[in-house]
């Protein structure tokens, strides 16, 4: 059985989805990351770099980067529904998409939510924030339109990591009132929250992100 080590406000939840779609059985081990229990000695014995999520492997291997967890779960079980075959024609498609989530779109919604992180006082947050939801919208309208011509999905009228991928990160600005022109993601977004499966847990993301922007400081504003 698998260890998921991770918790509310962190991709871990991605690999969860991942999860259940592929009925794998695995014990959550939750980090509070508001404690810094992802800096303590015990975790960081597993992962040095002292982020989650990380996954023990049945021959207790430590895994860590969501994406490539992600990528291995789907190939170590086959789950093709979520990841073509490396003889797949989709197979390089696929790739292009995942990557472009994870090099282009994920970096800037980090500096949407981490903004300390890229400010030199708390004067320049809210311009910092600016520029990175533009740029966030920026990749969203490339994404959209390679999602208008392909559609439904990345792979056309097939499901992948990229959809799942793309749909954890809209849903992070779903309360936003930014996704009107992008009619292509949110009906890709749509298909994917109302798999079964992921369903409840999509609610249970925009629940939490919508209750911690209700605070008078978001959790992860703190990390």
């Amino acid at each position: 059985m698998y260890i998921l080590y991770g918790g509310r406000f962190t991709r871990s939840l991605m690999v969860e989805m991942v999860l259940a779609e592929g009925n794998i059985n695995y014990q959550l081990r939750e980090i509070d990351i508001l404690k810094n229990e992802h800096r303590s000695t015990e975790f960081l014995k597993i992962n040095p770099s002292g982020w989650v999520p990380a996954l023990i492997t049945a021959e207790g291997i430590a895994l860590y980067e969501t994406h490539a967890i992600n990528l291995y779960l789907s190939e170590r079980h086959q789950l093709v529904h979520l990841a073509p075959r490396a003889d797949e024609t989709e197979r390089g498609l696929f790739l292009s998409g995942l990557f472009a989530i994870c090099d282009d779109l994920e970096p800037v919604m980090k500096r949407y939510y981490y903004p300390h992180r890229f400010s030199l006082n708390d004067a320049d947050i809210p311009r910092v924030k600016q520029i990175a939801l533009n740029d966030a919208l920026d990749c969203l309208k490339v994404i959209d339109g390679r999602l208008s011509e392909n559609g439904p999905y990345h792979l056309g009228d097939r499901f992948s990591l990229v959809d799942l991928s793309l749909s954890y990160w809209v849903a992070l600005i779903y309360y936003l009132d930014v996704l009107k022109p992008f009619a292509a993601i949110r009906q890709c977004m749509n298909l994917v929250m109302s798999r079964p499966k992921l369903q409840p847990m999509f609610e249970y993301q925009i629940e939490w992100n919508k209750e911690s922007l209700q605070s008078a400081k978001a959790p992860w504003s703190m990390l």
